[in-house]
């Protein structure tokens, strides 16, 4: 039997809003507006309240599209 433990995310596991941006394809705007509309959920930074987004997060995201445009 293999036990799971799960883990916080860290610092690490976080992207900027540029480095996700980067990440997506598209503009940091793009994103900021995506987070104001609820279509990608933002995180902030403990110290300075700046945006971030887990990878995970976001890789699913990519998945989820990708399974989308397979499908048209």
């Amino acid at each position: 039997m293999q036990t799971i433990i799960a883990t916080r995310p860290t610092l690490r596991d976080y992207l900027t809003v540029s480095q996700a941006a980067t990440l997506l394809g598209v503009s940091a705007s793009t994103l900021r507006n995506w987070d104001r509309m609820g279509k990608v959920a933002a995180h902030r930074h403990p110290v300075n309240g700046y945006r971030l987004y887990l990878r995970s997060d976001l890789e699913g995201l990519l998945r989820a599209a990708a399974r989308q445009g397979a499908a048209h």
